[in-house]
């Protein structure tokens, strides 16, 4: 039982986990409208929040339970005012919870140890708890989809902070780049297809077993050590591949096929439903010496032609890089925990320390060296040029510079109090039943108000 705390705060947002081996005898604790609030339900938080070292008091019970009185609130409104979700919606969601817990857990297999279910089966479980947790979530933006804020609000907000609460804004970098990965060929790809599909063709002969070929010659770090095997489901692998898995019959092997990734060669071991156990063998076509010449002497034209001024950074962008996610927006790399083209050095450090090391002796507007640049996301190397366009200075937040941050923030609160508001009168015209045990509760909302 060892995993029982960390699934339960990565499943924390579903309100119907039950924990495996549980002796306790569950009840109903609340109501609203048609929705009941489980006493297992603030058990699970509970332990969550033991297992975050935070005290297990009375008052935070209290919490827990005006939580769940709310995300209900919502579902009872979302009834009323017919708000649903897709099942791709929950499906996707679904995915992705899966895919951590996995992640922590030791992979789909241990998932489906510790549960004693198929995934499948784990998925049949908590779909309808994710389902009402996305359509809370779709009805709390109904209520403040019209929220808007001005420029004099923002002012306003900001000035009625006080002095001492004002947050301290550490450096930040905006950073554009240039890249060029060398292009493969068709030759390239030509060579590789041949090589994987030599291998298939020694595993149909039976000379060679698929789980020692994919343990020598696959390229996938994931799966080679497990003889290539990989368990998934529908909707979790690329479309190529996922339509391959489902070709298949138990035992059969693919012919060679490509993806973003690479050529493979796939057998199916099992299929259940959404659920499928394969290997694969995932060969990368090899970037030839002489193309990765042609970039580098590209990427060197390139930063001469900008330390001479003959061509704008705009223009070099649009002449040299063939980097899809960054060649169309004058090379601005984002923030992915962000979204914004402002880099906290925490951040960036995590996610591409190559460029840290580059940049931080710069001045704004100067640019580096050309360098090689492994990309670990799309597993391909390339060259490339960065360019620092922007240093922030650490401070105390300020509208000048810090606007955004502000407006946000100015926003949120807005939010909150339509939100407050909402809840208020929803709470009056809503039939609501608390367990006794909870009259005690300092609520921040009156639900006591029109107890039934």
């Amino acid at each position: 039982m060892k995993y029982t705390i960390l699934i339960v705060s990565l499943l924390s947002a579903f309100s119907a986990f039950a924990q495996p081996d549980s002796q306790l005898i569950d009840k109903v604790v609340a109501k609203v409208g048609t929705n009941v609030i489980l006493l297992s339900d603030l058990q699970s938080q509970k332990i969550q929040a033991m297992q975050e070292n935070i005290e297990v008091t009375d008052e935070l019970e209290c919490t827990i339970l005006e939580e769940l009185l709310y995300q209900n609130l919502l579902l009872n409104q979302a009834d009323l005012d017919s708000v649903t979700v897709t099942d791709e919606q929950v499906d996707a969601e679904m995915e992705q919870r899966l895919r951590v817990i996995e992640g922590q857990i030791g992979g789909r297999e241990e998932l489906e140890k510790f549960y004693g279910k198929t995934v499948s089966q784990i998925k049949k479980e908590f779909r309808p708890a994710i389902r009402k947790r996305l359509i809370g979530q779709e009805m709390e933006r109904q209520i403040t989809a019209e929220v808007v804020i001005s420029p004099k609000e923002v002012r306003d907000f900001f000035h009625s902070l006080p002095e001492d609460s004002l947050p301290y804004i550490n450096s930040k970098l905006g950073l554009q780049q240039i890249v060029i990965y060398p292009e493969i060929t068709e030759a390239d790809k030509q060579k590789t297809y041949d090589q994987l599909n030599t291998i298939r063709e020694q595993i149909i002969s039976g000379d060679k077993t698929f789980r020692a070929m994919a343990g020598v010659y696959s390229q996938d770090p994931g799966s080679r050590s497990k003889g290539g095997e990989i368990k998934a489901s529908r909707g979790q692998m690329v479309k190529e591949f996922e339509a391959t898995a489902f070709s298949l019959k138990p035992g059969e092997i693919s012919p060679v096929f490509e993806t973003e990734y690479g050529f493979h060669v796939m057998e199916l071991i099992e299929r259940k439903g959404d659920d499928y156990v394969c290997r694969h063998i995932l060969m990368v076509p090899e970037v030839s010496e002489e193309a990765f010449i042609i970039a580098s002497e590209k990427i060197e034209k390139c930063h001469a032609e900008l330390k001479k001024n003959e061509i704008t950074w705009e223009d070099a962008v649009l002449k040299y890089s063939n980097d899809n996610s960054t060649n169309q927006n004058k090379g601005l790399l984002s923030n992915p925990y962000s979204g914004e083209t402002l880099w906290d050095m925490e951040d960036l450090n995590q996610i591409d320390q190559q460029i840290f090391i580059l940049v931080n002796s710069l001045e704004v507007g100067e640019i580096t060296r050309p360098s090689v640049y492994d990309n670990m996301m799309e597993r391909k190397q390339g060259v490339r040029i960065v360019r620092l366009s922007e240093r922030t200075t650490p401070h105390k937040a300020n509208l000048k510079d810090d606007y955004q941050l502000i407006q946000n923030a100015a926003l949120n609160e807005k939010r909150q109090k339509i939100i407050k508001e909402w809840t208020d009168d929803k709470i009056n015209n809503a039939y609501i039943r608390i367990d006794e045990k909870y009259n005690a509760c300092d609520f921040r909302y009156n639900w006591f108000k029109n107890i039934n």
